[in-house]
């Protein structure tokens, strides 16, 4: 690190550009020669693709060459807190199902899994599917942070995107974007150990921000998209009418009896501003949307293993598909980990399966962290790829499957929570550290 005549501390970084590199999708090496630091929040508020570039060649720049500790001369509190308000603002208005309508006929849309803190291997997705542009819209299905060493860093860009081009890139969010797995999985480790003494205040900050997540999308009238995927019906019932003419009240009784899929009304009315989505009361939507799984078992039934959220079988994927005439159901959660314990259901080596081919469509999973998990306590790791999808006009129901390998050598980095002895797959959840929401 050096100075410039003013006195403004700048990055060296590499200024030579891969020939066959597009001038569209560049290399965060080959983005500019020197990129200023600390960032600076822009006079007018307004983000710029220029400043998106910079904050990417920052933060691959001090992954490598800077200790954790150092964050804030790359950047600073004042414009985390510039960002996250700004993104915040935006997310909390968007309604929890986000319609998603292609502006034109060339327009694509890319659907991206899991990404778990893995900053290098979400560079790498943008060089290889392009930047978010007029005509490249892209929705991801949450789980930033957690497990990998760069959460803080993978969420932050990805809020600069969206406050950058709110109507092309759209945030879900995921079972990690909680209080109880940010504490569990490494994620509010991570942001103290960067942030010291300001680190509580940024932790805060972000939890404020992922309860502002939308849960669902339906792109172009014919794709699903979210974290976990289907949900439950939460059919209520009014009790008793209390007497007297103060208190008219009908108080509304949950009925939990008979397990149905809800319908997208319902999802439209779920409150989603929890630190930890509940796994009792009458607010079960956003803890089924998040941590739900398919099954080849035909139903729906309490997913058991997670102990929240629910495990849905062909014939509700068929459901659902139908009732709401859609052609494709694209959801994540599931890494090469958790995969290797459901029987029936194939594997995540490439990336990306297809779980359920019913008559109306099919539903797909998608997970963008390749050779996951960052840290792996097993003698062998799983080498998993990564994947995204891309769907297409006019009728964007066509996946297509695009898989990657990881960026390697990752920057050497310590975990931020013990792998060793955390479990891999969010089994067996302690549920009684969650954040009730009654």
């Amino acid at each position: 690190m050096s100075a410039d005549d003013n006195g403004n501390n700048i990055i060296i970084g590499p200024i030579s550009r891969d020939a066959d590199a597009s001038t569209d999708n560049p290399s965060p090496s080959s983005l500019l020669g020197v990129v200023p630091v600390p960032l600076a929040w822009p006079p007018d508020g307004q983000l710029s693709l220029d400043w998106i570039q910079h904050l990417i060649s920052a933060f691959d720049w001090g992954s490598k060459n800077l200790p954790p500790s150092s964050f804030p001369s790359v950047f600073p509190v004042p414009v985390f807190d510039a960002l996250v308000l700004t993104a915040s603002k935006i997310l909390h208005k968007e309604p929890n199902c986000l319609r998603i309508e292609a502006p034109d006929t060339d327009s694509t849309v890319v659907v991206v899994g899991d990404l778990h803190g893995q900053l290098h291997d979400l560079l790498f997705l943008f060089q290889d599917a392009g930047f978010p542009s007029e005509n490249r819209i892209f929705v991801f299905n949450g789980d930033y942070v957690d497990r990998g060493a760069w959460g803080l860093e993978t969420f932050l860009l990805l809020l600069a995107w969206k406050v950058f081009m709110p109507h092309r890139v759209y945030l879900l969010r995921g079972n990690h974007e909680s209080k109880y797995c940010t504490s569990t999985y490494g994620f509010e480790k991570e942001v103290l150990v960067k942030y010291g003494d300001k680190g509580k205040h940024v932790y805060r900050k972000c939890l404020g921000c992922f309860e502002g997540l939308p849960l669902a999308s339906i792109i172009a009238e014919r794709v699903y998209t979210a974290h976990g995927g289907l949900f439950r019906s939460i059919t209520v019932t009014p009790s008793k009418r209390t007497k007297g003419k103060k208190n008219r009240r009908i108080n509304l009784v949950p009925e939990t009896n008979a397990l149905c899929l809800g319908s997208l009304e319902e999802l439209s009315k779920a409150r989603r501003s929890v630190l930890d989505p509940p796994w009792e009361g009458q607010n079960l939507i956003p803890g089924d949307v998040l941590w739900s799984d398919p099954s080849m078992k035909p139903g729906l039934s309490p997913n058991k293993e997670r102990g929240i959220g629910l495990l849905w079988g062909p014939d509700c994927t068929e459901e659902f598909l139908k009732k709401f005439k859609l052609k494709l159901i694209i959801r994540s959660h599931e890494g090469p980990d958790a995969r290797e314990k459901r029987p029936g259901l194939a594997g995540m080596d490439e990336g990306y399966t297809v779980d359920h081919d019913v008559e109306s469509g099919k539903l797909i999973t998608v997970f963008s962290a390749p050779d996951y998990p960052q840290f792996q306590a097993t003698e062998e790791r799983y080498k998993n790829k990564g994947a995204y999808v891309v769907l297409k006009p006019p009728d964007f129901d066509s996946p297509e499957f695009h898989s990657f390998e990881a960026i390697t050598p990752r920057p050497k980095v310590n975990p931020y929570y013990d792998f060793e002895e955390v479990i891999d797959s969010d089994e067996d959840l302690d549920l009684a550290s969650m954040v009730p929401d009654l």
